[in-house]
């Protein structure tokens, strides 16, 4: 992290390098404290800092920039929101989401464990969906769905309730999986291209 001690004894003589010095005495503990309550760690925390302040380098003329501390918020908000796309995207790529086929397996997202701002409202979302995809099915295919994934109940066991064959079972779940994820994977095609 930028020791804010360090900033006040560097010898800078160029007007953008005193501007520069003097932003990030004015706000760097306060962007530090800002970035650090939106993300879950002290690394994270300082390299998005990092980020701004190579942000803030980059600008010719700092003059042109009538809130300082208001433009540096900007910024900071719009690299965490970076941050967090990034982490997502490849969280989604990740082999373990994957079943066997290569497909996108969206069960690891739904029934994962970790506690985000993020991964939460993702789950939400992809609930959301998924109960939207699943009111598109005709009632049969929608059952069985919902009683071998979402209430890990066996074939057999949904034969034994409805009467069925457990052939007809599977053939409507394979129907359901397929038009699930050809709707989902559009969701995720949106999520990832972002």
């Amino acid at each position: 992290m930028i020791d804010m001690g360090e900033v006040s004894t560097i010898s800078v003589t160029h007007p953008l390098e005193q501007n520069i010095a003097r932003a990030v005495r004015e706000y760097g503990t306060r962007l530090f404290g800002f970035i650090r309550g939106r993300v879950n760690t002290d690394e994270d925390a300082e390299d998005i800092l990092q980020d701004v302040w190579y942000q803030l380098s980059s600008v010719e003329d700092l003059e042109q920039i009538e809130q300082l501390g208001a433009w540096l918020f900007t910024v900071t908000r719009n690299k965490i929101t970076d941050m967090y796309r990034r982490q997502k995207t490849q969280s989604l790529d990740h082999p373990d989401l994957r079943d066997t086929e290569g497909e996108f397996n969206f069960k690891q997202i739904l029934l994962a464990d970790d506690s985000t701002p993020e991964t939460e409202h993702l789950k939400a979302f992809f609930w959301q969906e998924l109960f939207a995809a699943l009111e598109e099915l005709p009632e049969p295919q929608r059952q069985v769905f919902i009683w071998n994934e979402l209430e890990d109940l066996t074939f057999q066991e949904i034969a034994e309730r409805t009467g069925e064959n457990i052939k007809t079972l599977i053939s409507r779940k394979r129907y359901a999986v397929m038009h699930l994820r050809d709707r989902l994977h559009v969701l995720y095609d949106d999520i990832t291209n972002q």
